[in-house]
């Protein structure tokens, strides 16, 4: 599993999307299960994306469109048949209906279905529409982000600024007789800058996004994330190569909650655990962390880029307990999954786009706070390493072993933070290293990303506080 800092493209362009009714969801489901299934839905998608790029002091990209299509999906004896159409015709999506009732061989009888509108518990404000605001107006962002970054220092040698902004329309209707309808209205900005010293070249990036329209930037201007990222880059060109080996790290909550994401939160999502793909198999009800560490996964949380009012099967976005205190409570589920085991969904099937069967996917995960002060935190660790904000990550959900970036790190000394350091990695196992993790501090930070899994990418938050993992393996970097 892998989780990319940046935001992910996705764009096309179909003409063919209309208002589908009630009586046509039905019809199509109803057609769907003629030859038997435990279960059907469809999903109904259109996605309005803007994308413009910046590099090399020019405009590269301006991307805008629509595209728009289905799927529909038959469960049946526990697996699934799925088909989609970008062509949302009459004629179209009854063809889907042959094709996935084509591959079920059961021969059972289905109640007539009666469709039911429901309604989200959960909303979230949007105050300034993306598709309500001028294209130049965005351009205007990436190249003010260029212009403040470029004027940092005269190390820079390369800027590029990326803004997209994404609304998805999302309707899905389901062999229990339940339609939902959901709204996503997304807005990211990315600044990544490189500067160069002799034959030193570092990188600085700052992303920022959610669930949120264009006052983003009112939270968040441009101006402060481009020199974010600017003096990253060039504070990193005078860090001293990171030293090697075991030392106690303290993970700030500005680090944002790659390790959570990837030390645990992909081993916690159903399908894997449930095939014996994960190091948390089986453990329902252990001791799989420290009694400091609660872990939740929470799609409600206004405005995060993880969440949504209804997932991607329409069942509606809930606040899950996956660990608490150290003890492992659950997983994540999508219907599938929940089916197999005879369990609820906790409303983490989620998909990229109609293209694609929906699975079991994270969405704001995070570690909750504790009761520390982050300082103190600081001033009780005689030395290690203070990562200030990671990079990306990768694990191994069978046995647990992860891999992180450090992008901008710093030596504690005599519990002060020190001198900074380039070319830090860490390495370890999720369940030791949640197992190691002594203090938790009472702040917490989130940071966003585009999460792959089987070849899908979907929205994502995650966060943590400042914490301390007692002892951790650091990898570091030999210059001739």
């Amino acid at each position: 599993m892998s989780l990319q800092r940046m935001p992910h493209l996705y764009a096309g362009l179909n003409k063919n999307m209309k208002q589908i009714n009630a009586d046509l969801i039905k019809k199509v489901l109803k057609e769907a299960v003629k030859n038997g299934g435990d279960f059907a839905d469809i999903y109904i998608e259109r996605t309005q994306p803007a994308y413009i790029h910046l590099e090399d002091n020019k405009i590269e990209k301006v991307v805008s469109g629509i595209d728009c299509g289905a799927g529909l999906r038959v469960i049946f004896n526990g697996k699934t048949v799925y088909a989609y159409t970008n062509d949302l015709s009459d004629d179209s999506l009854l063809k889907l209906s042959d094709t996935v009732r084509a591959a079920v061989k059961e021969k059972k009888d289905w109640p007539d279905i009666d469709i039911r509108k429901k309604k989200p518990t959960i909303d979230f404000r949007i105050i300034k529409r993306p598709d309500s605001i001028d294209t130049d107006k965005k351009v205007q962002i990436v190249k003010k982000a260029n212009d403040i970054a470029r004027g940092i220092d005269s190390r820079i040698i390369q800027v590029m600024a990326v803004y997209r902004d994404t609304l998805q329309n999302v309707t899905i209707g389901n062999t229990d007789g339940f339609l939902t309808e959901d709204e996503r209205v997304y807005t990211t900005a990315m600044i990544q800058v490189v500067a160069a010293d002799g034959k030193i070249i570092q990188t600085g990036q700052e992303p920022i996004g959610g669930l949120i329209g264009f006052e983003l930037f009112d939270e968040n201007p441009i101006e402060k994330v481009a020199e974010t990222a600017a003096k990253r880059a060039v504070m990193m060109l005078k860090a001293r190569p990171a030293p090697g080996g075991r030392m106690p790290v303290v993970l700030s909550a500005d680090a944002g909650g790659t390790m959570i994401h990837e030390a645990i939160g992909h081993g916690l999502e159903a399908d894997l655990a449930m095939q014996g793909l994960s190091v948390y198999s089986k453990k329902i009800g252990e001791m799989v962390a420290s009694p400091v560490i609660t872990v939740i996964d929470d799609a409600t949380l206004p405005n995060k880029r993880g969440s949504f009012r209804f997932d991607d099967e329409g069942i509606e976005a809930q606040k899950t307990i996956l660990v608490e205190n150290g003890i492992l409570k659950g997983y994540m589920y999508d219907r599938l999954w929940s089916m197999k085991e005879g369990v609820r969904s906790t409303g983490n099937g989620r998909r990229e786009s109609y293209k694609y069967r929906p699975i079991p996917r994270m969405t704001n995960t995070l570690i909750a706070p504790g009761d520390s002060n982050p300082e103190d935190i600081i001033k009780s660790t005689q030395s290690g390493l203070f990562v200030k904000k990671m990079g990306g990550g990768q694990v191994n959900t069978v046995n647990g072993d992860f891999v992180f970036e450090v992008s901008e790190g710093y030596l504690i000394e005599n519990g002060k933070i020190g001198e900074p350091v380039r070319g830090a990695t860490l390495t370890g196992n999720g369940p030791e290293a949640l197992k190691d993790i002594d203090i938790v501090g009472n702040d917490l930070g989130f940071s966003i990303g585009t999460c792959g899994k089987d070849g899908q990418g979907v929205p994502v938050a995650d966060a943590q506080p400042t914490l301390r993992i007692k002892s951790l393996t650091v990898g570091g970097i030999v210059e001739a």
